[in-house]
């Protein structure tokens, strides 16, 4: 378990955290999972069905559970759920939680077998089915999300970030870290979403995290947030980040989301002004955001527990198969 103030610093632009900071902290959680468990470095290779059910504000006490929920050969299925609160008075609340997949690899970044997890609870036989359940959806999100098109025949109102990926960007690997990948995701995703509404947002959902190659010190990244939907509060999106080297022109897919935010005022949810395709590929992209969202809706919620985790003993204590 991960516990730590919020500190002024950890306020994104509308005065909550913001969910890049959120997904920072979530992939950090569950590289010390993911680790712990194999006795590897690991490499994050997939976020999940983010949802971020409750802002959470400066000054109030965030704890982090990352728990195994299922194993494949080389991959770890863990289970990361947020909690904040008030310290002076206690009421703990499930903020966000969502799937991470990290891969164990070896110093030649190949994949290496990891132990086996075998639940010992209700609880965990009941997440174990669902992380399993969850595989085949993924699949069928990545085949939506593959059989689309996005290129110059666009319209649709879209962010580019460009800048060099910095020495303290990098994880322990020396490549960039996933969670500042996803940081960046959510700031493409603001820039855009804050342009077409004419104010504030803050994000509501990611999904659909994949991460396809590193990205390394000094190479120059590009991530393009493109609309693809609007909703009565919502814009939904789809971010690619890429990355080349400063001498040659080949841009390399790095990362792919889906980002929602909604519009964010001083009652709460504002509207946003709707959006309408107007190209061929506009309409096509809008569509596949339609089946997105009628994807995530079959995926079954992990089981809560009675109550947040105690600090009993971790994980990676236990016997592995």
């Amino acid at each position: 378990m991960h516990r730590f103030l919020v500190r002024a610093a950890d306020a994104g632009y509308v005065g909550h955290v913001d969910g890049g900071r959120l997904l920072e902290w979530i992939d950090k959680a569950g590289y010390d999972a993911a680790a712990r468990w194999s006795g590897r470095y690991c490499v994050t290779a997939y976020v999940g069905n983010l949802h971020l059910d409750r802002p959470i504000s400066v000054g109030e006490l965030v704890e982090l559970h990352a728990q195994i929920v299922h194993t494949g050969t080389s991959s770890m299925h863990i289970l990361a759920t947020v909690y904040s609160s008030d310290p002076a008075r206690g009421n703990v609340i499930q903020s966000a939680q969502c799937l991470t997949v990290f891969v164990a690899v070896d110093g030649d970044s190949r994949p290496v077998r990891v132990p086996g997890f075998v639940p010992d609870s209700i609880l965990e036989l009941q997440r174990n089915r669902q992380a399993r359940t969850r595989i085949e959806l993924r699949r069928r999100i990545e085949s939506e999300i593959a059989a689309t098109s996005y290129t110059t025949a666009g319209t649709a109102p879209d962010a580019t970030l460009r800048f060099l990926a910095a020495p303290t960007d990098i994880n322990w690997g020396g490549k960039v870290h996933g969670g500042r990948i996803m940081r960046w995701i959510d700031e493409a995703g603001y820039v855009c979403g804050s342009r077409w509404s004419a104010g504030p947002v803050i994000a509501s959902y990611f999904g659909g995290i994949r991460f396809y190659a590193p990205i390394h010190i000094g190479q120059v990244v590009e991530v393009n947030a493109r609309l693809l939907y609007t909703g009565p509060f919502s814009l939904h999106f789809g971010v690619h980040v890429t990355a080349m080297d400063t001498d040659a022109g080949a841009h390399t897919l790095a990362a792919h989301a889906v980002a929602v935010f909604v519009g964010f005022g001083s009652e709460g949810k504002r509207a946003v002004p709707a959006w309408h395709p107007a190209s061929t590929e506009d309409v096509a992209l809008c569509d596949h955001a339609e089946r997105l969202i009628a994807l995530r809706a079959g995926a079954e919620p992990f089981t809560s527990g009675s109550r947040p985790p105690s600090d009993g003993p971790p994980q990676h204590v236990r016997t592995a198969t």
